[in-house]
């Protein structure tokens, strides 16, 4: 049961947050097996049309996400499937993370976010990048590259501002 309320505490005073990742985590148990699939169908088309729909978040039920996820302004919000998201991260409205469309036609991989990720509202991740742990994003920012951990990055294209030091972290 604790599985299903993870992310309540990061999101607390949130209650759209808060639903949004129960829905989610619940989703994301029925999607372990065909059988469930099969008995809460109804249910994975209510997340479908609800969280997508009614509350413009797009988060796929198979998208990997790490505990205490925390949603703020959560509206506009687009994660690909194949997505990686680590835990304790932060996504804000308007932010788009996912693939990108190949010269041969193709999909490249989807981005793979670390831990304690802070994402800014209207930030692009695009393509296969891979963000470090205790990375900060500043809103706005367009990211096409990987971005080392320990790093505050801004702009359009995303470029690193600074390095924090690790020994801060501890």
């Amino acid at each position: 049961m604790s599985y299903l309320f993870q992310d309540w505490q990061s999101n607390r005073r949130n209650l759209k947050g808060q639903l949004v990742m129960f829905m989610f985590r619940l989703v994301s148990l029925i999607n372990r097996s065909m059988i469930t699939k099969v008995i809460f169908f109804p249910y994975l088309v209510f997340y479908r049309y609800w969280v997508e729909w009614v509350w413009g978040i797009e988060i796929p039920r198979k998208t990997t996400i790490g505990k205490g996820l925390s949603l703020f302004h959560g509206q506009a919000l687009v994660v690909n499937l194949g997505v990686v998201i680590g835990d304790n991260c932060t996504l804000r409205n308007s932010t788009t993370i996912g693939n990108k469309k190949l010269a041969d036609g193709t999909l490249s991989r989807p981005p793979r976010i670390g831990n304690n990720v802070d994402i800014g509202a209207n930030v692009v991740i695009i393509g296969d990048v891979e963000i470090g742990d205790n990375v900060i994003i500043g809103a706005g920012s367009v990211v096409t590259k990987s971005i080392p951990a320990n790093s505050v990055v801004v702009g359009n294209p995303a470029r690193i501002l600074e390095k924090k030091d690790t020994a801060e972290n501890l």
